[in-house]
């Protein structure tokens, strides 16, 4: 986990299992991961909750103030905020040059009225990632921050009418790194079935709690029929289903954001550098 993402730092150290499962694995889960082109991953933010927060102990609430100049700065760079479905469509065709993808974990329901408007005044879209077991209720997994709402169903289906693609974010918000093959189907397929029954469309895109995966974990993700998952690490399972996120908070601003831009560029560098020579 990286050092600016509390929750996922505190969380990771409850989780079972090392980082890469050991020991014997399916067949499937030993299989190369399909790579995500040249130039590896392109630069995705992550982003969980926009709104006043005067407590945010895992620093995980963007201010609407901070939030807006962020993405200021995005268009005033020539950069565009879209959807990660959208984005590694670009990828795939040499297009993505401009293209950043933006990403919101959890659900908040904050995402309608803090997050949508923004995006909206500047052309851009996102990905919402919903906890399909949780919605209309509050962050329970978070047992030492303040309580704050998820999104409702109606509010899910509202905003997917308004652009923004919907993922899952698991059924409970549990890290998946280590759980029998029983829990991984029922946080990656099951909540797949209930997002596609709530919206009537596919449902593409998992993200992994608190950025805990292993191979079994990912091998799990791609067989629930997702096409692409997003992670938060640049790791040995980087790829399709386990693309690299970078985190941002209320302390970024213009020069940190060009900081995190260029440190991504430089580890996809060397990913791509070591592929090269595999």
């Amino acid at each position: 986990m990286t050092a600016d993402t509390p929750r996922q730092e505190s969380r990771d150290r409850t989780a079972s299992g090392p980082p890469i499962a050991t020991g014997a694995a399916p067949e499937r889960a030993r299989e190369p991961w399909p790579d995500i082109g040249p130039g590896g991953a392109p630069w995705t933010l992550m982003y969980h909750s926009v709104d006043e927060a005067p407590e945010d102990p895992y620093q995980l609430t963007v201010t609407p103030a901070r939030f807006a100049r962020q993405m200021a700065w995005l268009q005033r760079r020539g950069l565009r905020g879209v959807a990660i479905a959208e984005l590694l469509a670009a990828h795939a065709i040499g297009r993505a040059a401009g293209l950043v993808g933006l990403t919101f974990d959890d659900g908040y329901a904050d995402l309608p009225g803090q997050v949508l408007p923004v995006l909206e005044r500047y052309g851009f879209t996102a990905t919402a990632y919903v906890v399909a077991g949780r919605l209309g209720s509050h962050n329970t997994w978070d047992a030492d921050a303040p309580r704050k709402p998820l999104m409702s169903r109606e509010q899910v289906r509202a905003v997917a009418r308004r652009g923004l693609e919907i993922g899952s974010h698991g059924l409970n918000h549990r890290p998946l790194r280590g759980l029998p093959p029983e829990q991984l189907a029922l946080e990656t397929g099951r909540s797949r079935e209930l997002l596609e029954d709530l919206l009537e469309r596919p449902v593409t895109g998992f993200c992994y709690p608190y950025g805990a995966l292993d191979r079994q974990a990912v091998a799990a993700v791609r067989d629930s029929g997702y096409s692409h998952a997003v992670a938060i690490d640049h790791c040995d399972l980087t790829g399709r289903w386990a693309l690299p996120r970078c985190y941002v908070g209320e302390r970024d601003g213009a020069g940190r954001l060009c900081a995190k831009r260029a440190r991504h560029r430089v580890r996809a560098w060397r990913r791509a550098d070591r592929g090269s020579m595999a």
